[in-house]
């Protein structure tokens, strides 16, 4: 009787451990063989983005509005042993947005999931200083051509069964940053992109989903925290004291693209380190 416990006791560990060891093989790549594009991909936030997601098993489209940039990235991202490739595209362009696509297609297939990160902010001031030109700008960018990289990508997305769109808007959507009136407005707009989107696309297999960075460390971002002092004060209203790093909103982003997250759309999750934001 005492072998035959011992025998069952080592099967049962044994069966533990085989399904532990492949729940881990599963979980190694959750975005295998998954065609990803991501604007404004060689720097910051989209980046890291763009390396998490081909970490995470993806062939992974980088782009940028200029070559040296893309350049650089790619050889990068393909020197750390990942699949990685990318072109020009400036997100306001039509014809970019155009090649953007048709390249994803002609080298991997199709597209089964978009990051829009792109953004501009040329603006920093009073509200009512914002000239026509810098809010047809900075809308022009950061809202409508979301809109139509969305458009160009669903056909391509729907070829594949469905897909994942991820929208970089901000916490400013929320709790609007000082100076940044126009850009914050159009980073409102996406939350708003999103939900529409979500509801539209869900027939399609399709699901929308926003992150809202906080204030991240990029170079984007830096007007707002390169003083000394500047960083200590906001430091002090975040729960979690520190600025965040892009890695922080990577994780996010591929969770939001796997199939871990296949019965959530049109949500906006804010990784802000706490700050205020929703009610």
């Amino acid at each position: 009787m005492y072998k035959v416990g011992l025998l069952l006791g080592i099967c049962v560990r044994l069966w533990k451990s085989i399904r532990m060891a492949s729940s881990k093989v599963a979980r190694r790549d959750p975005l295998s063989n998954k065609v990803a594009l991501v604007t404004a991909s060689t720097d910051g936030i989209g980046l890291a983005i763009a390396r998490r997601l081909a970490q995470d098993g993806a062939h992974v489209v980088i782009s940028s509005r200029k070559q040296q940039n893309v350049d650089r990235t790619v050889a990068a991202l393909q020197g750390e042993g990942l699949s990685v490739t990318g072109t020009v595209c400036h997100v306001g362009k039509a014809e970019d947005r155009e090649r953007l696509v048709a390249m994803a297609v002609k080298l991997l297939g199709g597209i089964d999931i978009l990051v829009s990160n792109a953004a501009v902010n040329p603006f920093f001031g009073n509200l009512m200083d914002v000239t026509e030109e810098v809010w047809d700008k900075i809308l022009d960018i950061n809202v409508k051509a979301t809109a139509l990289m969305t458009k160009a990508v669903v056909p391509e997305m729907e070829k594949r069964g469905g897909g994942s769109i991820v929208i970089v808007t901000s916490i400013a959507a929320y709790t609007p940053l000082p100076g940044l009136g126009p850009y914050n407005v159009s980073k409102t707009a996406l939350v708003g992109l999103t939900k529409n989107l979500a509801i539209e696309l869900a027939q399609r297999n399709i699901r929308v989903n926003a992150l809202a960075p906080g204030l991240i460390k990029t170079n984007f971002s830096q007007v707002l925290w390169m003083d000394k002092a500047k960083e200590e004060n906001i430091k002090e209203a975040l729960r979690i004291r520190r600025l965040g790093k892009p890695e922080d909103c990577a994780g996010i982003v591929s969770f939001l693209c796997s199939e871990d997250a296949s019965y959530i759309t049109g949500e906006t999750v804010v990784v802000g380190g706490g700050a205020p934001s929703h009610l």
